[in-house]
């Protein structure tokens, strides 16, 4: 199989997935929702790894795998800043705007659903990291329905609940998510050995 379908897929993937990091982030920052705020870590992470397999498709696995186990730890680090948004949110924050959330939350459902999509053709591919790549996409629409719920909620009982605890959901997949990609890395660095 030729890699040029792959790389194609996967720049437009990283692509979306960052120009919705930026609408997502500020789209937090001004209703004040840890979930959106975390999810926009998601794809900010995304983006990253879609980008890695774009420039490193063509590497020796063990290049590649060095790469991908630098870029995991990386990703860990704005992960964790969702804990400062949990902790500002429960000291002194409101509710976020609903009906803005459940927006947001969607225009991100769509853009992971079109995502998984793309990249579900490739998802067999011997470059685990790839698969690696559609099974964030897939699992981040679960995220988007629970943010898109979480303003139905809050629009019901307005609360800063609901918001945290989905947030914190997202934050914990987050860290999974680094944790998947360092393993696969590291397992093609093992099976890269002769």
């Amino acid at each position: 199989m030729t890699h040029k379908p792959i790389k194609q897929a996967v720049l437009i993937v990283a692509l979306a997935n960052f120009l919705y990091f930026f609408i997502e982030f500020f789209g937090a920052l001004n209703i004040h929702s840890v979930s959106l705020f975390a999810d926009s870590i998601d794809f900010l992470e995304d983006s990253s790894v879609n980008f890695l397999i774009f420039f490193a498709i063509g590497w020796s696995v063990a290049s590649r795998s060095r790469v991908g186990m630098i870029l995991a730890s990386f990703i860990i680090i704005p992960g964790l800043t969702t804990l400062w948004t949990v902790y500002h949110q429960i000291t002194g924050g409101q509710p976020p705007k609903p009906t803005d959330m459940s927006l947001i939350g969607f225009g991100a459902l769509v853009v992971n659903s079109c995502c998984a999509l793309l990249l579900a053709k490739y998802r067999h591919h011997d470059i685990s990291i790839i698969r690696a790549a559609f099974l964030s996409a897939r699992n981040d629409v679960a995220a988007n329905i629970a943010i898109i719920l979480t303003g139905m909620v809050t629009a019901i009982y307005p609360s800063i609940w609901p918001d945290v605890v989905v947030g914190l959901g997202i934050a914990m997949m987050n860290v999974d998510a680094a944790k998947e990609v360092y393993q696969v890395a590291k397992k093609e660095k093992i099976n890269a050995k002769p």
